[in-house]
């Protein structure tokens, strides 16, 4: 009974808040750039990992479309991500790393004044080392590369503070699960 009370209490909130956005906090000629952290990657899954940097990102957003479904607006722009990882082995390991290079293409629909809510695709590069650490008897320093075409869907909102500065949050298949940071637009 009490999950059927809050989940009716969500959706009365939601259709609230739905009814009552005001206007679009992304429009077209604006300009924001996200730096943000990430917090869990499906790149270094399992054990044996001794340390884990966490993903960093810096991304682009630029309003190009306005007026689509009302209030809603377009955007595009590009990512760069890095991530790493050191995979132990009682002294001996790898150390790998992952750079995202990627074009992102938005869509911006309000909700909820001074909320900015989107969605999104991101295609792009992803360039991989590793990298031979410690030192096995009878062996040498190896290393190698790859890479690999990047695709991610994401989902975002950027709670705006002042009409400049935002918090921000996404949560989609990019360089990490779950990225938090600031955004500045201008």
């Amino acid at each position: 009974m009490k999950i059927k009370v809050l989940l009716l209490a969500t959706l009365f909130a939601f259709g609230f808040l739905t009814v009552n956005a005001q206007t679009s906090t992304f429009n077209k000629g604006d300009k924001v750039i996200n730096l943000c952290v990430g917090f869990g990657s499906g790149y270094y899954a399992g054990g044996g990992y001794s340390s884990k940097m966490p993903a960093v990102s810096g991304s682009l957003d630029v309003g190009i479309l306005d007026n689509i479904l009302e209030k809603g607006s377009i955007g595009v722009g590009g990512i760069v991500g890095y991530s790493s990882a050191k995979f132990d082995y009682t002294g001996y390991g790898w150390k790998y790393t992952h750079l995202v290079i990627a074009a992102r293409g938005t869509f911006h629909y309000p909700f909820v004044d001074k909320l900015d809510t989107y969605a999104g695709l991101a295609l792009g590069y992803n360039a991989v080392s590793a990298k031979e650490t410690g030192n096995w008897p009878g062996t040498t320093n190896y290393s190698a590369t790859g890479s690999s075409p990047y695709f991610a869907g994401f989902v975002g909102a950027r709670y705006y503070f002042s009409n400049n500065i935002a918090g921000v949050a996404e949560l989609g298949s990019g360089i990490a699960y779950l990225n938090i940071g600031i955004a500045l637009k201008f």
